[in-house]
């Protein structure tokens, strides 16, 4: 059986969380090879994710309890949110390393869950993990926005706009504090000493990657995982996500 016939086969019977050392070697040789033939291009399939550092990644596996994972190029994880669901198991794409990080998105409020503490939770146990994990998100239209830096299980800057802005959490180095801002008015209104100007659109950026500007001058090391809530569900959905029949 040649590779791309066998590849079919365990796609098509959905499988893949039953398999064998050879054959997840071949589904990660095939993202390898495929990544190498792809220019970085990425838009976000929602407006929440996480970010954890390349080197120490897999813990997050653990933190967000999720399994099975599959292996997949940067384009293939971004179509995650269309993925079909079953029994209760939903996907989520964890990136390809990208500049050094790797990030985490796609059905996170049935992973997570929707509550703020969920979310707090979430992050430090990331952090906890993995070392550090940062949490963006931004909805424009409904005027959320949210960036979160957590270190070994403990949230150490946190900027929330829901309304109110609120900091929480000493300045990082790169950040413009409010006071000293030139467009800044003592006279006209009052700043909290420890209160910044950066929302997740800036701050994303310095802290590990813009996705937004994911690009070819970004550098990509291995491939991405598509992995679900849920164990031994298998992955019958993907061989058209992956393209293996074309």
């Amino acid at each position: 059986m040649t590779i791309k016939n066998r590849l079919d086969a365990l796609l098509e019977a959905g499988f893949t969380d039953r398999l064998g050392e050879r054959d997840r070697g071949l589904l990660a040789r095939r993202a390898l090879l495929k990544s190498c033939h792809e220019e970085p291009s990425w838009y976000l399939p929602d407006s929440w994710w996480f970010a954890v550092p390349g080197e120490s990644y897999e813990g997050l596996f653990t933190a967000l309890d999720l399994h099975d994972r599959f292996p997949v190029t940067l384009g293939e994880g971004a179509d995650v949110t269309r993925l079909p669901s079953r029994r209760g198991a939903v996907p989520v794409f964890v990136t390809p390393e990208l500049d050094g990080w790797r990030l985490i998105c796609g059905n996170l409020e049935d992973v997570v869950g929707l509550d703020w503490d969920e979310w707090m939770e979430a992050v430090e146990r990331l952090s906890a993990h993995c070392g550090e994990a940062q949490m963006f998100c931004e909805d424009i239209a409904g005027g959320t926005n949210i960036w979160v830096v957590a270190e070994h299980g403990r949230i150490r800057r946190r900027y929330a706009c829901d309304g109110d802005p609120e900091w929480t959490g000493e300045p990082l180095p790169w950040e413009e504090l409010l006071p000293d801002a030139p467009y800044f008015d003592p006279d006209s209104g009052e700043a909290e000493p420890n209160e910044g100007t950066a929302d997740v659109a800036e701050a994303c950026g310095h802290l590990s990657v813009d996705p937004t500007r994911i690009g070819a001058r970004t550098t990509v090391r291995g491939h991405g995982w598509l992995a679900l809530s849920a164990p031994g569900v298998g992955h019958q959905d993907l061989r058209g996500v992956t393209g293996s029949g074309r």
